[in-house]
């Protein structure tokens, strides 16, 4: 875990994510338009650093906005962003062009989650996808939590090893950006993905792990529909609310012309089931 919840002087905080970023002080210094003697002074404590120069060394790192505020919290000085809950009035416009986007990737299944993988908002399609393919799930709206349990995708998914450790690996790589990890996260994402790991490594060996660059999601309903599929993420760009910022855009497309059509089937089977047809 990079950062602890206890007061932390900003100097190791700096360092450490300096470390993170796999930087040296002089790499550091030359971006942020400093000295490197300086930059040590600030990381050891023998110099406190300015307010513009907690942010300045924060936008160089790359730091997530949530851990901006802490840096400067440590060094003395208040967050200068904020956490604004999805649906609370100032997000309306937000919430509007949210909509706008997941309406315009109809037909495609769509989901707007956060770094936990939390369903926050979806599109008819999403829904009409998890009905069909999860529809014992009466758990929370969490995507990690669905392809984990059997009573959600997991009985669906015919490459389960494959898209649950992509999923898993995902998960942890946005709480690693935000500067944690699962235990400080998420009970419930901890005990589940706990549970799987040793599956994971017994289905699926490390050297055996495909590329990175695409995972499909292969689903298959017993008795029913076979739907193989990619997916992309969309981020919001240049966000300075903490909300926006670990925002999401989930979108599944049709692998294969074959797809299109079963996607398409799906949709009109869940149409129908939700009229009583």
């Amino acid at each position: 875990m990079l950062l602890s919840n206890q007061a932390t002087p900003v100097g190791p905080l700096l360092r450490a994510w300096r470390t993170a970023r796999k930087k040296s002080q002089l790499a550091l210094a030359s971006e942020a338009g400093i000295s490197s003697r300086h930059l040590s002074f600030l990381e050891t404590g023998r110099s406190s650093p300015s307010r513009d120069m907690v942010l300045t060394l924060a936008e160089t790192l790359s730091v997530p906005l949530r851990e901006r505020n802490k840096l400067l919290e440590a060094a003395g000085f208040a967050p200068a962003y904020r956490e604004t809950p999805l649906d609370a009035a100032p997000m309306a416009e937000v919430r509007s062009a949210l909509a706008h986007i997941l309406a315009a990737s109809e037909p495609n299944p769509s989901f707007v989650v956060n770094g936990r993988y939390d369903v926050l908002l979806t599109n008819d399609a999403g829904l009409r996808l998890l009905a069909y393919f999860a529809p014992r799930w009466r758990g929370r709206n969490n995507m990690l939590l669905m392809v984990l349990s059997d009573e959600g995708l997991k009985p669906a998914l015919e490459n389960w090893a494959e898209v649950a450790a992509k999923v898993v690996r995902r998960v942890r790589g946005e709480l690693a950006l935000a500067g944690q990890d699962l235990d400080a996260a998420d009970d419930a994402i901890l005990r589940s993905t706990i549970e799987v790991e040793a599956e994971l490594e017994h289905a699926l060996p490390r050297e055996a792990q495909p590329p990175a660059i695409l995972v499909p999601v292969k689903l298959r309903r017993e008795g029913g529909l076979r739907l193989e599929m990619f997916t992309t993420i969309t981020t919001v760009g240049t966000p300075l609310d903490i909300t926006l910022q670990e925002l999401r855009i989930e979108t599944l497309f049709p692998a294969t012309p074959e797809a299109r059509g079963a996607l398409a089937e799906v949709m009109r089977a869940e149409s129908a089931d939700a009229h009583g047809e």
